[in-house]
């Protein structure tokens, strides 16, 4: 039986007659996005249609779910909020602090010792409050939500930006910074921009080296990594019928690169077939009798130009394998050019290493396919040129690929197997010569790219395809490697030829292991203490946020002017800054390190005005703060991409930043900056980014009348007398306001006025 199965059935018997009445309030057929997101209103029955792009809107999700790195911020804001237990299921998944260096049983063995206080912590906490702990080495979030908790129609959030992975379970399932899952955990609504809706209808068929990754990678290069922000992305045709369930979750997954809110799929034969295949048979059943109700009207998928903000079409039967990168996601490349395109950009044709695995690309047919490729390395008699490593999505898969004598066939030929856990993908990888910062090429299954994300190496060149690809390309040891075209050479001096790969979709004996790592919490709580000793390095309770003074903000510093793409990497680096993800001044040392200065085109190297000296940026935040000077960054286009990190917002509220000023926000880390009582704001003319120098004040000079759709007008004073008069916009609402006021939304929480 299924996790919460009287939960989804209620979700269901909802469904019909709230969907129905949406259908009549709206005047139209429905998308399948429609249908849940109006199924899941916090008012219960539709009364009125809402505005894509611009209403907000209350919503209870159905569940959240956490992961290790995020968890232990998010529980500890929890812990302030006075309630005794979570008011919607949700779940710990310790994932994020397994480092990858060795192979599985020593990596795993090791962080259970480096990290047991903060996994102690988590554990203590979900068993106090009624969560649900997945243990060190169960496995990745988005793998284990798939197979334990995700169902088609459902709506759920989690601390993590690929938490989008769910849709391919049919759910809207969204990224948000941890005040946003305690607020759903505390029993409140939670508030979201009705989205915009794109459309895109995948045709024919896939076929021999084509996989359901090639399809997000196409995606990826058509949207760029902002083009899907604001919006919910709904795949349908012929062309997703087809393909497996993982297969839909891999291209929701990196959906997360698009900068869309969700991806999402209507539920059809393949997600029956994979519930039925991880033991949740009640949910297939339940969900057959409203299948209906779980993908898009008909009429929509038949004239989707009438009913979607943007329609793109994909013909699946001609789609070409890509390599996406490197240090982004959406520089796609079809195989059969990327030898071209290598030579033309002097990317290093010889790869390092090849990765497959994660929370993309690590389910059992990623896996079988493949080890169909590895198997050939033995019969065909050929060598692997390039290193090679698995990181399975959870210890079921795990088990079973064991089982099933996958993992043999990579042991011959050399491969590593890691942890069940996010390893490199998240820049946990212990890469031996990394430090030396040589210039390299790397491909994998993973979903970000960016520059050190994996290794912490400025020059390693990070490329995206499937785990099929991926393992071909490890084979031949190069990058202009075509395994459609191209032969390799054997052992033997024999031209030889890939052939392509094949696998299973779902396991013919199904799905097993003798301990998938999960510990239910205690049905009461309520005597169970939590500690956190005041000595710690990776632990740290929190204060609340001081609330507006109700003045203008005025004598602020430029602490930096980011040039560039500025992700959330760059503003609160994961890898070894990991450790202290639960202790905001510790963590905080990471603040903006990996920004470039516009000035002076430098990282973590800016102008301290107090002293006319350049130092880090942490460094010359903390000597603002204790010299009570207010602090103001300045960003680029789509400021804040990539992980929900919270840490990223979190930082600079904590270390005295008083507003973050921006061409443009990546979705969750506006909410973010928003929740922890920051001013996110936008230029209302771009170009006065050029304006802002490097010794400027800034002055708000009408923050006192902060209203909804009012902008405000900031004053930059320059070194010479001079000012310049900018005007920002800004998306905060009362509610939003009200956040501002009270130091943050968790003060009001705190405070019982939320």
């Amino acid at each position: 039986m299924a996790f919460d199965i009287e939960m989804i059935k209620k979700v269901y018997d909802n469904m019909t007659s709230r969907v129905d009445a949406a259908r009549e309030i709206v005047g139209r057929p429905l998308t399948l996005t429609e249908k849940i997101l109006y199924n899941h209103l916090w008012d219960g029955t539709p009364t009125k249609a809402f505005k894509r792009g611009a209403d907000y809107v209350d919503f209870a999700p159905d569940r959240v779910a956490c992961q290790d790195a995020t968890a232990q911020m998010a529980l500890l804001q929890f812990m302030h909020a006075g309630k005794s237990k979570v008011a919607v299921p949700t779940t710990v998944h310790c994932d994020h602090l397994i480092q990858a260096k060795v192979d599985a049983k020593t990596d795993l063995a090791r962080a259970k010792t480096q990290s047991n206080e903060v996994f102690d912590f988590l554990s203590s906490v979900s068993n106090k409050y009624g969560i649900g702990f997945w243990k060190p080495g169960a496995g990745i979030i988005h793998q284990v939500v798939l197979e334990n908790y995700a169902f088609p129609g459902g709506m759920m959030i989690g601390t993590d930006s690929h938490t989008v992975n769910a849709g391919g379970l049919g759910m809207v399932a969204i990224g948000v910074g941890g005040a946003d899952a305690v607020d759903v955990m505390s029993g409140m609504a939670w508030e979201l921009k009705f989205p915009k809706l794109i459309g895109i209808k995948l045709i024919g068929k896939l076929s021999g080296w084509t996989a359901p990754k090639d399809v997000i990678l196409k995606v990826a290069g058509i949207l760029t990594v902002k083009g899907g922000t604001g919006a919910i992305v709904e795949y349908f045709g012929e062309g997703a019928t087809s393909m497996s369930c993982t297969g839909k979750g891999t291209i929701c997954n990196m959906g997360a690169e698009i900068g869309a809110t969700t991806s999402t799929f209507g539920y059809d034969a393949s997600m029956g077939r994979y519930l039925r295949s991880t033991n949740r048979a009640d949910v297939a059943d339940a969900a057959d009798k409203v299948a209906d109700y779980l993908t898009g009207d008909p009429e929509v998928y038949a004239n989707p130009e009438k009913y979607f903000d943007q329609v793109i079409e994909i013909n699946l039967s001609e789609l070409e394998p890509h390599l996406n990168g490197p240090f982004t996601p959406d520089l796609a490349t079809p195989i059969s050019k990327m030898k071209e395109e290598a030579i033309k950009n002097n990317w290093p044709l010889r790869i390092e290493v090849g990765l497959i695995g994660s929370c993309t690309n690590s389910s059992y047919e990623d896996i079988a396919r493949a080890a169909s490729l590895a198997k050939q390395v033995t019969d065909k008699n050929l060598k692997i040129k390039s290193k090679f490593t698995i990181t399975p999505g959870s210890e079921v898969v795990r088990y079973t690929i064991e089982r099933d004598g996958f993992i043999d066939i990579f042991d011959k030929i050399g491969a590593t197997v890691f942890a069940n856990a996010c390893g490199p993908c998240i820049g946990m990888w212990d890469r031996e010569g990394a430090e030396k910062e040589e210039r390299n090429t790397i491909v994998h299954s993973f979903n970000r790219n960016f520059s050190k994300r994996a290794d912490g190496n400025p020059n390693t060149l990070a490329f995206v395809g499937s785990p099929e690809l991926v393992t071909a390309m490890a084979i031949a040891g190069d990058l202009g490697f075509n395994p459609l075209t191209d032969t390799l050479i054997n052992e033997d001096g024999e031209e030889v030829m890939l052939e392509a790969p094949t696998g299973d979709e779902l396991p013919k004996n199904g799905f097993d292991a003798e301990d998938p790592g999960f510990q239910a919490p205690a049905a009461d709580g309520s005597g169970i203490k939590v500690s956190v000793s005041e000595t710690s390095e990776r632990l740290q309770l929190l204060a609340p946020f001081a609330p507006w003074d109700g003045k203008n903000i005025t004598g602020a510093k430029l602490l930096i002017k980011a040039f560039g793409k500025c992700t959330t990497d760059h503003i609160s680096m994961a890898g070894p800054w990991l450790r202290f993800r639960g202790h905001l001044d510790n963590i905080s040392n990471n603040m903006l390190i990996g920004a470039i200065n516009a000035f002076n085109q430098k990282t973590n190297s800016v102008k301290n005005q107090l002293t006319g000296a350049y130092d880090a940026v942490p460094a010359v935040a903390r000597a603002y703060k204790a010299a009570s000077v207010p602090s103001i960054v300045v960003g680029d286009h789509n400021y804040g991409e990539g992980s929900s990190r919270e840490h990223a917002a979190m930082e600079p509220r904590f270390l005295g930043v008083k507003a973050v000023l921006v061409k443009s926000f990546a979705r969750i880390h506006e909410t973010n900056l928003k929740k922890q009582g920051l001013l996110g704001l936008t230029f209302a003319n771009e170009a006065d980014y050029d304006r802002i120098q490097e010794n400027d004040t800034i002055n708000f000079t009408d923050l006192v009348d902060f209203a909804p759709g009012k902008p405000l007008t900031i004053e930059f004073v320059h070194e010479d007398g001079s000012k310049d008069i900018i005007l920002a916009n800004h998306t905060y609402n009362e509610g939003q306001i009200g956040w501002f006021v009270a130091g943050s939304a968790l003060n009001l929480i705190a405070a019982g006025k939320a």
